[in-house]
């Protein structure tokens, strides 16, 4: 099958026509692939990490092709969504509803199942799945865990971005910060993670949403999807800017969307007594977090809250997010700028990199 590999830290992803894909085995599905948004977390990869040959893509949408015995919750020809973690139900974690925790479902980084196994190859060669799913292939096989059916007849190409972007930053705010009515947000990074989670505080009922992104044109579209104030870090003192508009107070939630340290020391500042601080932006592995005084957030009762993938559950948050989508509540069509065929892969990550428009969406089959 054809599939773009990442083959080295640093350099353009290749395309490759020569990948073998496995039959499902037990317990796992076979998926056709027709739409993968380009994530943050993708090019993350890309840029630091050497399990290589890898197949990177996880914001991805499809067809069964073939479910492996065991497998009840799809049968060939469903509508899918794929995700990187899916939750097994019976660990520790899953018990406390930490399913992002799962230790079942935190596999995803090493690139293989859980034992160990990947259903790429090229030759002898075996190719890594990267971040669960490897949804920049014309085909991909996961654990029935990792795949929720949708309804027949959804577009594919628009629904994909809930595989990751829009789970995680939605589900920031309704799962892992619990945002409440009435109560002040600060969104630092508005890609297409800190523009869900403006939604995702519009969604919460949050009173006041305070957006901020050096780009232009994302600012706008914050406007449009709920923000109530947007600030140009480049040319205003976001410090400065966000105590204005808050009075003095700062804000009950600050949203870490871009994976800064200083932007989450500054969103620690920001906060008001009692407040939150959410890391939902994957810094550098090796960057650290430095904050002036330790005594303050002990005085304070400031919390820092790290989010993975929205602290969701997908087979139960993926359906709700749909929903909302199907209500009205959640745009998804808009944060789409740009669609690509796999070939041109590399202009959409380019795209990211330069923050041009939200979201670049890859449709897998060219036909």
């Amino acid at each position: 099958m054809k599939a773009a590999l990442h083959t080295e830290i640093g350099k353009e992803l290749s395309i490759a026509n020569d990948v073998e894909i496995a039959e499902p085995k037990e317990g796992q599905v076979l998926i056709k692939t027709e739409y993968c948004g380009i994530c943050h977390s993708d090019v993350s990869v890309l840029d630091s990490l050497d399990l290589t040959p890898m197949i990177l893509g996880h914001e991805a949408a499809g067809v069964v092709e073939e479910v492996g015995k065991g497998v009840v919750s799809v049968a060939k020809g469903d509508y899918v969504l794929m995700t990187p973690i899916g939750p097994c139900g019976t660990c520790e974690m899953c018990a406390l509803n930490r399913h992002t925790l799962c230790e079942r479902g935190q596999t995803f980084v090493f690139g293989t199942f859980p034992d160990g196994s990947t259903p790429f190859r090229r030759g002898d060669t075996p190719v890594y799945q990267g971040l669960g799913v490897g949804g920049f292939a014309e085909y991909t096989v996961l654990e029935e865990r990792n795949v929720v059916r949708i309804e027949k007849g959804i577009p594919l190409e628009t629904v994909c971005l809930i595989g990751c972007g829009v789970q995680t930053g939605v589900g920031s705010v309704l799962n892992t910060a619990k945002v409440t009515p009435g109560s002040t947000v600060l969104v630092m990074g508005l890609g297409g993670v800190g523009l869900s989670v403006v939604q995702g505080s519009c969604i919460a009922k949050a009173e006041k949403i305070i957006a901020s992104d050096p780009v232009r044109e994302r600012r706008e579209k914050a406007l449009k999807l709920g923000a109530t104030s947007v600030i140009d870090p480049n040319n205003d003192d976001l410090l400065n800017a966000v105590m204005e508009l808050t009075f003095g107070k700062g804000v009950d939630y600050a949203f870490d969307a871009v994976g800064s340290s200083e932007l989450i020391a500054l969103g620690l500042t920001l906060s008001k007594q009692g407040g939150s601080t959410v890391i939902v932006g994957a810094p550098p592995p090796d960057e650290e977090l430095k904050f002036s005084s330790t005594l303050h957030l002990m005085m304070t009762e400031k919390r820092l809250l790290g989010s993975l993938l929205g602290s969701c559950n997908a087979q139960k948050d993926i359906p709700l997010l749909i929903d909302y989508w199907q209500k009205g509540l959640l745009d998804l069509e808009s944060m789409i700028t740009q669609t690509y065929p796999l070939d041109e892969i590399n202009t959409g990550i380019s795209d990211l990199r330069n923050s041009t428009g939200v979201r670049s969406v890859i449709k897998i089959d060219e036909s």
